[in-house]
């Protein structure tokens, strides 16, 4: 990615993937939390970067956020900060790995030994023999499936011969078919499954052993994992994945931080996971206040996030901010639109994003959003753009539509207002006056 200075460069420079690493000091754009949480000393990315230096009983984190709120950008800029404090921190993206709409809890443990283990593989650990072993035999005994128990056994033992380094290479070497199998392969993927949920507190038990040999090596410093794209999973597969095994997932002798989607914590199940899970919010950037007024530091901190990626001369006068207008705070959804916009003032050969390319961009989004929604919702989201933004007693309804991205959550004190592209179809609708007016 580089920074933009004509329309051709726009559509790299705002793809929709997260800000990796070796991009933060050329494009993160700092102090954007006294706009999310209104305080300036609270943020939750530090309350959990705490949790990660500093050894305590409770080591899991559930990080909830709208998808495209930032989150995975906030993230990685904590992991860099992690590893320059001497940390390993490795992020474990689910959506590549795993088919999100087939997932399981003991799914999570096998994607969290490979991790361990490439740490481990990374810093050259020493790791017993024995625990070594007891790796190879977990995944070599009892196996009745296509995976080989002999050609498993043989890159194994053919590692042991060689001394750790070769024995990390063979284990690992398994682990990446055991990620195939697990996403492509039903038959197998049970297989899997089964061994680890009748041997779960042995595994545990190997990747606490893992754990601590990090932790040796770097004198103290745990091992830490991220789990990213957990906010994806459709209510159902989150709670079966959560809910029934939040002792276990929370139980590890290292950080964890799980993403998990914000609209569960509507659900009365929620006040459970509280219970194991350190649990934190990032907020949408607000660019409204309550009553619906501009909240102008909110709206200058996205332009400012925009400007670190490309030159606002591509923008005509007042499109930028039009775009911001109607993307609520969400950065996906800005994105998106900036994306859309450039690639239709390139194809009409101009050198800026005019009003039209920013229109039928977000006609496009509001399209998107207006199919989620049936007439019998309108009256529950009308409810709240009026006033009723704090206290909305329909829960399930809120968690349906908080699930759609139709309605955003703020913080400050906790409120609710629905996506500016859907108070737009509704003004269109002459359900509302129009504020343009």
């Amino acid at each position: 990615m580089k920074y933009a200075e004509q329309i051709s460069e726009m559509i790299n420079a705002f793809s929709p993937a997260p800000l990796q690493i070796d991009q933060m000091e050329e494009f993160y754009c700092e102090d954007t939390m006294e706009y999310r949480t209104s305080d300036k000393y609270d943020s939750p990315i530090e309350d959990i970067y705490d949790v990660c230096r500093n050894f305590d009983e409770y080591n899991a984190c559930l990080l909830l956020g709208h998808r495209g709120c930032g989150k995975s950008t906030e993230l990685n800029r904590m992991s860099e900060r992690l590893v320059a404090d001497g940390y390993h921190v490795k992020t474990i993206n689910c959506s590549m790995d795993l088919d999100l709409f087939n997932i399981v809890y003991s799914d999570l443990f096998i994607l969290m030994g490979e991790a361990l283990l490439q740490i481990a593989e990374e810093l050259e650990c020493h790791i017993e023999d024995k625990v070594l072993e007891n790796i190879k035999n977990f995944w070599s005994e009892g196996t009745e499936t296509i995976v080989a128990q002999e050609s498993m056994a043989a890159s194994l033992e053919t590692g042991i011969s060689v001394g750790t380094k070769g024995i990390f290479a063979g284990i690992l070497n398994i682990f990446a078919k055991i990620k195939t199998d697990l996403k492509f392969n039903e038959e197998t993927r049970k297989e899997y499954r089964k061994k680890i949920s009748i041997r779960s507190s042995e595994w545990i038990t190997i990747l606490g052993q893992v754990a601590e040999a990090i932790a040796r090596k770097t004198v103290g410093r745990r091992p830490i994992i991220i789990f990213e794209d957990l906010d994806k999973l459709n209510p159902e597969d989150a709670w079966r994945v959560f809910y029934n095994y939040a002792a276990i997932l929370s139980g590890m002798k290292f950080p964890v931080i799980y993403t998990f989607p914000i609209g569960l914590s509507y659900d009365a199940r929620f006040s459970a996971l509280e219970s194991y899970f350190i649990t934190k919010t990032l907020p949408m950037i607000k660019i409204a206040d309550i009553d619906n007024q501009p909240f102008e530091e909110g709206i200058n901190i996205i332009r400012d996030i925009v400007e670190k990626r490309a030159s606002s001369a591509l923008f005509e006068e007042k499109v930028l901010e039009r775009l911001i207008q109607y993307t609520g705070g969400s950065l996906r959804d800005l994105f998106h639109v900036i994306n859309a916009s450039a690639k239709r003032a390139n194809r009409r050969e101009s050198e800026t994003i005019s009003i039209e390319d920013a229109e039928r961009a977000l006609e496009e989004v509001k399209t998107s959003l207006t199919r989620r929604i049936e007439e019998k919702d309108y009256t529950f989201l009308l409810n709240i753009y009026t006033g009723n933004k704090e206290l909305i007693e329909d829960k399930e309804m809120l968690l349906k539509m908080l699930q759609a991205s139709v309605v955003l959550e703020y913080n400050g004190k906790r409120w609710h207002n629905v996506h500016p592209l859907v108070i737009k179809f509704f003004e269109e609708q002459g359900m509302i006056k129009d504020e343009g007016e």
